[in-house]
């Protein structure tokens, strides 16, 4: 006989601290670790309920004061590139594409360097050693992967990574860097565009790009993917009119967090008897 009895995992409130999206706001998060022999069944359960992956921990924004943070995600049949998409796609067309294992490289952390220092020196990661980029990249109890986009010219220059998780429905861009002296080529967006393509291929009906922030610059692209879904309020819906999002952006969470930990959904661990 086999019984089926639920994965209790215990989760944990962070410190206030400054919002690195919205000025003048501080965040917390909820968190639970990662490990064990059910680590991607509870990756998977947990994604889908508006959480992400960092390393060995899974979390989700539970501010006291806002709730603009929504997770985001692509609905891979729904979406349809818009023009300038389609030209980032061709511009970026000769391009190719390595899967590797999660194994970082020297290659892979100078490229990571030069994206932090043009584009986020004052950001939290800024000051990441090559061990620090190690254990971002190789630190992960569940199936993750190295996507590298090359140049195959004369010397085959790497220009783009993505670490990727990937889930039960769907790939999960955890963290995506890329060759900041090529601003005409959108290569954050070429990625994403291939990873709908990748998600496509492989039958996977979502691609999970971590949160949407309406109100921050950071965030804004994401909100021009067609198709684009948000978890809010316990479930995932069309974004349709970003516009809409951006009143409850000063409200609290509808329920503390004691409520929150509670309404979580665990996964089953089926047992012999």
């Amino acid at each position: 006989m086999r019984h089926t009895l639920p994965i209790a995992p215990q989760f944990y409130v962070t410190a206030p601290q400054p919002c690195p999206y919205l000025e003048g706001r501080m965040e917390r998060k909820l968190f639970t670790a990662l490990q064990g022999e059910d680590a991607a069944q509870l990756n998977d359960c947990l994604s889908q309920q508006g959480f992400r992956r960092s390393q060995n921990v899974l979390y989700r924004p539970a501010c006291a004061d806002c709730a603009a943070c929504m997770s985001a995600r692509i609905n891979v049949a729904a979406f349809r590139a818009d023009k300038s998409q389609r030209r980032t796609s061709r511009r970026n067309a000769a391009l190719t594409r390595r899967v590797k294992s999660s194994w970082a490289t020297d290659e892979q952390y100078a490229l990571f360097g030069d994206y932090l220092k043009a584009r986020h020196a004052d950001g939290g990661m800024a000051d990441m050693d090559v061990f620090e980029f190690a254990a971002m990249v190789e630190e992960t109890p569940i199936r993750s992967r190295l996507i590298e986009y090359c140049d195959p010219g004369e010397r085959d220059e790497l220009v783009g990574v993505c670490l990727t998780d990937i889930l039960e429905d769907g790939l999960s861009m955890v963290y995506s860097f890329y060759a900041p002296d090529r601003p005409n080529a959108s290569l954050g967006t070429y990625m994403i565009l291939d990873h709908v393509e990748i998600a496509r291929e492989a039958g996977l009906p979502y691609v999970y790009l971590g949160y949407w922030v309406p109100g921050s610059p950071k965030m804004g692209y994401k909100a021009r993917f067609s198709g684009l879904e948000v978890y809010r309020n316990g479930t995932w819906a069309a974004l349709g009119d970003s516009g809409q999002c951006g009143a409850d952006t000063q409200s609290p969470p509808a329920t503390p967090i004691a409520e929150q930990v509670a309404c979580i959904q665990r996964p089953a661990r089926h047992k012999d008897a």
